[in-house]
C-alpha cells in the first residue's frame, strides 16, 4: 500500500528545506483528482498561486483551463502540482538545489495519484520527468515514457502569454492529449 496525498502533505508540514520558505505565503501543495488519469506538472508558484495556496490560478491557470477542455478534462479531473511547492522570488525559474529539496514530496504525490499520463509543462518540468536536457520546443506534443508513465511535455501556458504564437500549438498539443487518453481508454478499458 503506497502513500496518500494527506500523508504526503502531512509529511510537508511546514516545509523548511530550502530558502524558499523565508518568502512564501503558502506552500502550494497541488489540487485535484486524487485518483486522476491525468497529472500536470508545472514549475512553480508564481504570485497568485503563493496568495491563494492553489497551483495556476492566475492568467496561466485560467488558459490552462481552456486548454484542459481541448482534451475533454476538467481541472476537477485532473490533479494539478508543482516541481517546487513555493515561490521563487519575482519569479525567477527554480535552482537546482531548490528542486532536489522538493521533488521528494512530487514524487510520492505521483505515487499517491498513480496516473496514466503525466503532462509536463515548461522545460523544468520537462527535464525532471524525463531526465533529459532536450528543451520543451522539440519536446513538446510528442509522447514520451518515464518508466511505466506516458509522458506528454508541453509548452508553460504562460508561454503563450508572452509568446501567442504558442496558443494554437498548445491548443493542439492539448487536442493531441485527449486523442491519446481516448486511445488509452479504449486499450486499456479506463
Amino acid at each position: 500500500m503506497g502513500v496518500t496525498l494527506d500523508e504526503v502533505r502531512a509529511q510537508m508540514g511546514d516545509c523548511r528545506r530550502c530558502m524558499l520558505c523565508e518568502g512564501r505565503t503558502n506552500i502550494v501543495f497541488g489540487v485535484g483528482d486524487p485518483h486522476a488519469r491525468v497529472m500536470v506538472i508545472g514549475e512553480a508558484p508564481g504570485k497568485n498561486e503563493d496568495l491563494q495556496g492553489e497551483p495556476f490560478v492566475g492568467a496561466a491557470g485560467k488558459f490552462l483551463d481552456e486548454l484542459l477542455t481541448e482534451a475533454g478534462l476538467t481541472r476537477e479531473s485532473v490533479f494539478i502540482a508543482n516541481i517546487l511547492k513555493c515561490r521563487p522570488p519575482g519569479n525567477r525559474d527554480p535552482q537546482v538545489a531548490e528542486i532536489e529539496q522538493c521533488v521528494p514530496f512530487l514524487r510520492d504525490q505521483i505515487r499517491a495519484i498513480h496516473p496514466d499520463v503525466l503532462v509536463t509543462l515548461g522545460n523544468f518540468s520537462t527535464k525532471f520527468v524525463l531526465k533529459t536536457e532536450r528543451g520543451i520546443t522539440g519536446l513538446h506534443g510528442t509522447v514520451q515514457r518515464a518508466g511505466r508513465f506516458v509522458v506528454v511535455p508541453m509548452y508553460h501556458p504562460a508561454a503563450a502569454l508572452y509568446d501567442p504564437s504558442k496558443r494554437e500549438v498548445l491548443k493542439k498539443d492539448f487536442a493531441m492529449l485527449g486523442d491519446l487518453l481516448e486511445k488509452i481508454r479504449e486499450m486499456w478499458g479506463r
